[in-house]
């Protein structure tokens, strides 16, 4: 398989921090690294989560987000919603680190990308794991309660990797694509198969035998095949009461 080349544009981490009115601890507030850091089996050194059991860990060390969606994000964003303003969460598109990425560049999307892929990240060794399940942090991020799943609808979500080798990197590194044991899935057609056609049972069934996606995302996947039912997404979309 030939070389794939694209450029880190820039390598962000953030601290646990108060997020919107309530005060949520996220560390969703990315910003980029001056200089190298070292990436481990858990992620960046120096990036905090606040909610290990659904952030970080070894299957989800390493957020991607496409810079390339930003433009639609912006063209997208609602102007004339009745009593609503719009500007400080159409601001945050001003920077990257929006949307909580560790990882930063133009001409990978979820369209090219491929669970499974192994990628040279710098000094470093990974390999895309799963994509991103979009939660209600968003919606405070963006001060939008429908930001999450605007996420999830339009397959703009990002993806994770896993770490095989440590290493350092930095942005105006390359991240170069070495193996693809899974072409024929694309980030994009998991988040279709998830969440827009919902009961294709030959893609489920497939799911669950690529070695390479995450264990939780299997396992999501067998067992809606046993249930014959598609999981409830409100507690992870919709901003909690309290």
């Amino acid at each position: 398989m030939s070389e794939v080349k694209y450029r880190v544009d820039a390598i962000l981490t953030g601290v646990v921090a108060p997020l919107g009115d309530k005060g949520k601890q996220s560390a969703i507030g990315k910003l980029p690294v001056a200089g190298r850091v070292w990436l481990g089996e858990t992620g960046l050194e120096g990036d905090h989560q606040a909610e290990r059991k659904h952030h970080g860990g070894p299957e989800k060390a390493l957020l991607h987000y496409p810079f390339d969606h930003y433009a639609s994000w912006r063209e997208e964003w609602p102007t004339a919603r009745p009593g609503a303003d719009d500007s400080a969460g159409l601001a945050r598109l001003d920077a990257r680190g929006a949307f909580g990425e560790n990882v930063s560049t133009m001409g990978m999307t979820e369209a090219t990308v491929c669970v499974g892929d192994v990628c040279r990240l710098g000094d470093a060794l990974v390999q895309v794991s799963q994509p991103r399940q979009p939660c209600w942090k968003l919606n405070l991020r963006f001060a939008r309660d429908d930001m999450s799943r605007r996420v999830q609808d339009t397959c703009r979500t990002g993806w994770y990797y896993r770490v095989l080798e440590a290493g350092e990197t930095g942005a105006g590194d390359t991240i170069e694509r070495l193996a693809r044991p899974h072409p024929g899935w694309t980030i994009e057609r998991l988040l279709r198969v998830f969440y827009v056609d919902r009961d294709d049972q030959a893609a489920l069934e497939e799911m669950t035998s690529l070695a390479t996606l995450s264990r939780s995302w299997r396992a999501t996947a067998a067992k809606r095949l046993a249930s014959g039912q598609v999981e409830s997404w409100t507690s992870r979309l919709d901003m909690p009461a309290d």
